[in-house]
């Protein structure tokens, strides 16, 4: 039973990959799609958070990530993309993300996380690193403008992350790593 479960949440990961892949097309197609994704949940973040506006252009920097999340009973698993945008030189890394967990939870979702860093350092440290672990409990029932959604904002010492659900039908409480590298073909 276990075994069918776990094959289950990896069928449904692959599955899933497809809901948060750029799609083909050039790298230039490829970084369009992404910048056009940051400006998207920018303006959804500043609409719902307006004083992230001015923390945001205070910032050293900031990433905004697309991300795609199946939770199958105790297996947690996503994957996205994103870009982090330097504000003092206004130099942009291109970024992937891969997360799992374990935890109880059952369904699907679409939604973005968007990363003040504080400091020069808790940027390039994101950029070159990129790992990290925490915990997560939401519940949604969205598809476009129609649902809820629970969002949140956390605060990891040098770094302020929020996340919005864009669409999707989840309950979960996991614990999970995540992990961000550089994409090599569009840096």
């Amino acid at each position: 039973m276990k075994f069918i479960s776990v094959a289950t949440g990896i069928f449904l990961l692959f599955s899933l990959a497809g809901c948060a892949s750029m799609g083909s097309g050039s790298n230039a197609e490829k970084r369009q799609v992404i910048l056009e994704m940051q400006q998207d949940a920018l303006a959804k973040l500043y609409a719902r958070k307006p004083a992230a506006k001015a923390e945001i252009a205070a910032s050293p920097g900031y990433a905004v990530f697309s991300n795609a999340n199946v939770n199958l009973f105790l297996v947690s698993a996503g994957t996205g993309y994103g870009v982090v945008q330097n504000n003092a030189t206004g130099k942009k890394t291109y970024m992937n993300m891969a997360e799992g967990g374990v935890g109880l939870g059952l369904g699907a979702k679409d939604y973005r996380i968007v990363m003040v860093f504080h400091n020069a350092k808790a940027m390039d440290r994101f950029i070159e690193q990129g790992w990290t672990f925490g915990g997560n409990a939401d519940a949604a029932a969205k598809a476009g403008e129609k649902g809820k959604s629970i969002e949140g904002e956390a605060y990891y010492g040098d770094v302020s992350v929020y996340t919005m659900t864009e669409s999707g039908l989840a309950l979960q409480a996991t614990v999970k790593g995540t992990k961000f590298w550089k994409d090599k073909e569009l840096n």
